[in-house]
């Protein structure tokens, strides 16, 4: 998301949503909100629709900071774990990425289903460069499909297959102008994450 911030303070830290209201990204503990940390970049840009996140039918949701994670969950189930000590609780939610030890924020493919929908940048790959796109490599501009007009280099994007199943997320390593002039075998998406590592990395997945 690539303007959203992860943010926390003590006392209440909060994400704030395009409507002014504060929605917790501190630390879970027994007492809410904790320390909270420095704010990280999201990757994968959807801009203003991050309120569609918060503010849902099914009610209000927010994101809170647990052991150097972000969990996105609902306020009645922040409530719920607010009653859990700290060390016992393994994940509040559902989890959007992690910090890094050098403090940057890193996508987890677990936030791909709610991310996707409202991504503003996209990426289609070809059938044939799903797979390697699913082992973790980088997409190359053979296996380009298509790509959202005016998407700028460096810019996050949500990949895709052909027929618009989300596969992942990355960089885009070219702009859209970019794309159209450069070698099949340059790279055009840089690799974040894909859907494989549910079966590569079943283990460390929370």
């Amino acid at each position: 998301m690539g303007t959203g911030e992860a943010k926390g303070d003590r006392g209440g830290g909060g994400h704030r949503g395009s409507g002014g209201s504060r929605h917790g990204a501190g630390e879970l503990g027994p007492g809410g909100s904790g320390a909270g940390r420095a704010h990280g970049v999201w990757p994968c840009s959807i801009g203003e629709n991050i309120q569609l996140l918060v503010d849902r039918p099914d009610g209000t949701y927010c994101f809170r900071l647990h052991r150097d994670r972000v969990y996105y969950l609902s306020e009645k189930l922040l409530k719920l774990a607010a009653s859990i000590p700290r060390e016992s609780l393994v994940a509040p939610g559902t989890c959007f990425g992690k910090f890094t030890k050098s403090q940057k924020f890193r996508l987890s493919v677990t936030a791909l289903d709610f991310l996707a929908p409202y991504a503003k940048y996209k990426v289609w790959v070809k059938p044939g460069s799903e797979q390697s796109f699913l082992y973790g490599n980088h997409v190359l501009k053979s296996g380009l499909g298509r790509i959202t007009e005016n998407t700028a280099q460096y810019q996050g994007v949500v990949v895709y297959s052909m027929a618009d199943v989300p596969l992942g997320f990355g960089v885009a390593a070219k702009s859209t102008q970019e794309c159209r002039k450069v070698d099949p075998l340059a790279i055009v998406v840089f690799h974040q994450a894909d859907v494989g590592e549910y079966v590569r990395n079943e283990d460390t997945l929370t």
